[in-house]
């Protein structure tokens, strides 16, 4: 196993150097961002397929191995893990629970359906070496270089599948202004990656299913619709208060009924508890909102020109480009 040191100074590179283990091994580097240390983690990894795990994830027992499994179909190029909260103390974390289980694991589910996943996540994520060599690498054309090599991947015809069964725990922001920074990151990212390979749509086989069933997607649910969520709230909010027609109101419920009922199946099919099932009308108003701002963000940013970059001195970005490539 590398683990790769990109310079962090959180104490990290000591903690890994003290594993008494002949198998680990901690590759040191200056830092250039996450798709370099990536890119050294895999030139160091020894075998065909290769798991990448971010610095503060921890992997559930058995998870290599399922995601592994996924590699017995030759057309597979890489497997998305299940990434799951594991500071679920307090409300902004609780909220973020909810929504990795209903939106990114019932998403991950549907792509998975095409072969053509637009995203493996930096949490946990597998990629056949060679699958990896015909698209050149991790490259650093977008902040989101996780969607972007899945796109890539497909686009070279290769599958990108997700294993729901093989977990890992991730450390999610706790507070308002962490959570901003890392979705508008998000959000920008998937911008540009969309961008990048909107040619998938005139493409066939697993690179068609990408650009004509993935993208779309992507651009109706992730960037489209959140431009218009928060106006349908405020409709209803104004509808409520000044008692001229219920319709705006009867909509809204109507709305919170059905992502409850989906909240309760998607925490029954990751087998997780529902006790925390009261929180999701709070998480569909204030939470969704304040989501749907941050791409309003990513989209105004990315119409003058004036979007994010790894930020190569910051802890946060120190910490997300520090990868484990593990040799399988």
């Amino acid at each position: 196993m590398a683990a790769v040191h990109d310079g962090s100074t959180d104490g990290t590179a000591a903690a890994a150097r003290s594993v008494d283990d002949p198998r680990v091994r901690v590759v040191t580097q200056p830092n250039r961002g996450k798709p370099a240390a990536l890119n050294s983690g895999v030139a160091h990894a020894a075998h065909d397929v290769i798991v990448m795990v971010d610095a503060d994830t921890v992997l559930a027992p058995g998870a290599v191995a399922r995601l592994t499994a996924a590699f017995a179909d030759p057309r597979v190029g890489a497997v998305a893990g299940n990434t799951k909260v594991a500071n679920r103390t307090g409300l902004l974390p609780l909220w973020q629970h909810l929504e990795y289980v209903m939106s990114f694991g019932l998403e991950r589910r549907l792509f998975d359906l095409f072969g053509a996943g637009p995203t493996v996540p930096g949490a946990i994520g597998a990629f056949r070496r060679s699958a990896l060599d015909a698209c050149g690498g991790i490259s650093a054309d977008t902040i989101a270089e996780d969607t972007d090599i899945a796109m890539a991947l497909c686009r070279a015809g290769w599958r990108v599948v997700h294993r729901s069964d093989a977990h890992a725990y991730t450390h999610v922001p706790t507070t308002v202004r962490e959570l901003w920074h890392q979705r508008y990151r998000w959000a920008y990212g998937t911008l540009q990656s969309v961008w990048k390979h909107r040619r998938a749509v005139g493409e066939p086989g697993v690179a068609g299913r990408l650009g004509r069933r993935t993208l779309p997607y992507l651009v109706l649910f992730q960037l489209a619709l959140p431009l218009t969520a928060p106006f349908l709230d405020a409709a209803a909010l104004y509808g409520l208060a000044l008692g001229t027609s219920p319709a705006p109101v009867s909509t809204w419920v109507a709305f919170c009924l059905a992502q409850l009922a989906l909240a309760a199946y998607a925490l029954r099919q990751d087998r997780e508890s529902l006790r925390h099932l009261w929180l999701v009308p709070l998480q569909q108003t204030l939470y969704r909102t304040a989501l749907c701002l941050v791409t309003i963000h990513a989209l105004v940013s990315a119409a003058l020109g004036a979007g994010p970059q790894w930020q190569k001195n910051h802890p946060r970005a120190q910490t997300e480009a520090r990868a484990v490539p593990a040799p399988v």
